[in-house]
C-alpha cells in the first residue's frame, strides 16, 4: 500500500474529527490536515498538497461543487465524497466535476452514524492507494463533462431498426465505471440492433439516476431494470444497486429477473451472475466487455459466456482506472480481444451489429 497524505473536508467538526479517526486505522494513511468549507479546503490544497480529500458536498462560504470546479482546474487531487443518501443527484454531479468515488452517508443522524460507512470508507482509501502514480497525479479520473448533455424535450431519438436484439451486451463495472460508461455510450445510437445490460457495482437507490444520466446522452435509451422488462434493440438497462439480474428467455426474446443476492453472489450487483444466466439463455448472442473495477467480478462469468460460443472483450487494463477486474477476466484466457477504451466502443458496435 502507498503512503497516502489526507485532507478532511466537512462543515460538522462531530464528523471531521470522526472521518479523521477512520482514516487514521488505515496503514499508511495520515490525515494532514480538516477543513470546515470549501474556501480553508483549497488553502490546505496549495499548503499541505495532499494526496486525497474526502469532501463533504453541502457546506457554507464554498460548497463540494465549487472546490471541485477549482482544484481539478488548478491542482487536480483524487476526491472521495462523503454524502447522504439524499443527495444522490448531488454526487453525480460531483462524480461530473471530477470526484473519484462516494460513499453514501447515512441519511438520519448522519455524525451519530457514520461508524456504518466505516468498512466502505476503508475500503474506497485503500482503493487510492492502489492506484498508479501517474492517475493519482491526474486527479485520478477524467471529468465526464458529456453526462450534462441533454436531448430534446420531444427526445426525437430514431427507433431501432428492430425489436428482438441482435446480440445482448452485457456490461460489468466497478470504481472508475460510471466514467467510462459514460464514453462508451457516448458512441452508441439508438438505432442500434443490440441491447445493452449494464452490472455497476453502486449502491441502491443511485443507480435509478446513473440510468437517467447515460439515457440523456441521447443515444441508447436506458432505463434502470424492472423485474420483468425485456432487452429491446436500441435500449439499455441498468442492474438497480443492492440486487442482482438474471436474464431469461421469453417468447418474444429476452427479459431480466431482478432478485435480491443469493448466498454465492460475492458481489452485489453480480456481474458473474449477469454474464452466466446472459450465456445460459442466449449463447453465443452474447458478448460480455468486463470494465474497470477491483476484484474479480466477472471473471467467472466471461468463462460461461465463452462455453456458450459468445464474444468477450475487457478495457485494457493499462487504461482502466483500476486494473483488477479486467485483469482478471484476461487472465482466464477466454476475453478475445482487450482495448483502451477510446477503441472499445466502436468494437463494441462493430460486434454488436453483427
Amino acid at each position: 500500500m502507498r503512503e497516502l497524505r489526507v485532507l478532511v473536508v466537512d462543515d460538522s467538526a462531530f464528523n471531521r474529527k470522526r472521518i479523521a479517526e477512520i482514516l487514521s486505522t488505515i496503514e499508511g494513511v495520515t490525515v494532514v490536515g480538516k477543513a470546515a468549507d470549501g474556501e480553508e479546503a483549497l488553502r490546505l490544497v496549495g499548503a499541505l498538497s495532499p494526496d486525497l480529500v474526502t469532501l463533504d458536498l453541502e457546506m457554507p462560504r464554498m460548497d463540494g461543487f465549487s472546490f471541485l470546479r477549482f482544484v481539478m482546474a488548478k491542482k487536480p487531487v483524487p476526491v472521495i465524497v462523503v454524502s447522504s443518501h439524499a443527495a444522490k443527484q448531488d454526487v453525480f454531479r460531483a462524480l461530473e466535476l471530477g470526484a473519484l468515488d462516494f460513499v453514501a452517508k447515512p441519511s438520519a443522524a448522519p455524525g451519530e452514524r457514520l461508524n456504518e460507512i466505516r468498512d466502505e470508507l476503508i475500503a474506497k482509501v485503500e482503493m487510492v492507494q492502489r492506484l498508479r502514480p501517474s492517475i493519482r497525479d491526474e486527479g485520478a479520473r477524467r471529468t465526464v463533462s458529456t453526462m450534462l448533455r441533454t436531448v430534446p424535450k420531444d427526445d426525437s431519438r430514431p427507433l431501432p431498426r428492430k425489436d428482438a436484439p441482435t446480440r445482448l451486451v452485457v456490461i460489468v463495472a466497478s470504481t472508475g465505471g460510471p466514467s467510462a460508461l459514460v464514453d462508451l455510450f457516448s458512441t452508441f445510437r439508438s438505432d442500434m440492433a443490440f441491447s445493452v445490460l449494464v452490472v455497476q457495482h453502486m449502491p441502491a437507490r443511485f443507480t435509478r439516476t446513473f440510468a437517467e444520466r447515460l439515457d440523456r446522452l441521447g443515444g441508447l435509451r436506458v432505463s434502470e431494470a424492472v423485474d420483468g422488462d425485456r432487452l429491446r434493440a436500441g435500449r439499455a438497462l441498468v442492474c438497480p444497486g443492492g440486487l442482482c439480474v438474471d436474464v431469461v428467455a421469453v417468447a418474444d426474446g429476452f427479459a431480466v429477473r431482478v432478485a435480491p443476492p443469493g448466498p454465492d453472489d460475492r458481489y452485489v450487483p453480480s456481474g458473474d451472475r449477469a454474464l452466466a444466466s446472459a450465456a445460459a439463455a442466449a449463447g453465443a448472442r452474447v458478448l460480455g466487455v468486463v470494465l474497470t473495477g477491483m476484484g474479480d467480478d466477472g471473471a467467472a462469468g466471461v468463462a460461461a459466456v465463452k462455453a456458450a460460443g459468445g464474444a468477450l472483450l475487457a478495457q485494457e487494463p493499462e487504461d482502466a482506472l483500476l486494473d483488477g477486474m479486467p485483469q482478471k477476466a484476461l487472465q482466464t484466457g477466454h476475453v478475445d480481444l482487450a482495448l483502451p477504451l477510446r477503441l472499445l466502443g466502436e468494437r463494441i458496435v462493430a460486434l454488436g451489429e453483427r
